[in-house]
């Protein structure tokens, strides 16, 4: 079950990187982060209260979770922390780099899951799964060669090193979820840190409009905003429920969900019309096998 969940997170994943690539195009990215976060909120708020408040609105239905103490707040606070910091790089390279560059960076992020997963959690790939995690290293050596096409230079570019900076974010969440998710409700952790990065983010831009800047506040709407919120949500739920199931591998579970790239590549190339598509699909195409690879390793 764990990896089906982890599959429709990743076709969910892609679509939610289109939404994201559309809503920053005329927007900034503390407006689009914090809609982001106050829609996801309110997503998940009749849960919350059913849950916090015992109205028994879900009573019997997966929807419903136990009441958390202080500790798992303060947990559920650091990961909003750690989230919302790797989600700020992340929209900063999105919003300045092409959609074929950026998906393919991400998609590489669960090397980096893999080698916390061996020193903390102890996991152990076999071979075909190490196999697979050695095409996505190869993989970021083709894209760098395609990215100097476009005048990307990854070892300097800004945009690359903010993207390189939410991977590394990125990882460290991964690796935190698999560690609270073994004794929390997934609903209860997802509920609880949208509420958490909203008030974050309200903040943050609280403090940025003080500061008269209001260039890093512009913004239009869009209906990509709010499917950002419902995109990422519906992902979010598929892969901590996965992280909850006792067998689930988090290295595997994370590679999988980079496989998001494969929507997020093709409606780059088709609806946006990026360049140098065959270089960048060679990478794409030994990430695809990666993944596979990683597949046919779990269930060996």
């Amino acid at each position: 079950m764990w990896l089906s969940l982890a599959f429709m997170s990743a076709l969910l994943l892609g679509f939610y990187d289109v939404a994201k690539k559309q809503a920053l195009k005329d927007n900034a990215v503390p407006i689009v982060l914090l809609l982001n976060t106050l829609f996801s909120t309110l997503l998940f708020l009749p849960i919350l209260l059913s849950s916090e408040l015992g109205l028994g609105w879900f009573d019997t239905t997966f929807l419903q979770f136990e009441a958390l103490d202080v500790e798992s707040h303060l947990r559920i606070m650091l990961k909003s922390a750690i989230v919302l910091s790797s989600w700020v790089f992340d929209y900063i390279g999105i919003k300045h780099l092409p959609l074929t560059i950026v998906g393919p960076i991400n998609a590489t992020r669960p090397v980096l899951v893999l080698l916390g997963a061996l020193l903390i959690f102890g996991e152990r790939l076999n071979l075909l799964q190490w196999a697979g995690v050695t095409l996505a290293l190869f993989s970021i050596f083709l894209l760098s060669r395609a990215g100097k096409r476009e005048g990307i230079n990854f070892a300097s570019n800004r945009w690359i090193l903010c993207v390189a900076a939410a991977a590394l974010l990125g990882a460290a969440s991964g690796l935190y979820d698999r560690h609270i998710m073994r004794d929390m409700e997934p609903l209860a952790v997802q509920s609880w840190y949208n509420l958490y990065q909203a008030v974050m983010m309200g903040i943050t831009v609280i403090i940025i409009a003080l500061c008269g800047n209001k260039s890093a506040l512009k913004w239009r709407w869009s209906w990509a905003i709010p499917m950002i919120s419902i995109l990422l949500s519906a992902a979010d739920m598929c892969y901590f429920v996965a992280l909850s199931e006792s067998d689930a591998m988090i290295s595997v579970v994370s590679m999988i969900r980079r496989g998001s790239v494969v929507v997020s590549f093709a409606c780059g190339a088709v609806l946006l019309r990026e360049k140098n598509l065959k270089a960048k699909a060679l990478d794409l195409v030994f990430i695809l096998i990666g993944m596979v690879l990683l597949w046919l390793g779990s269930r060996a």
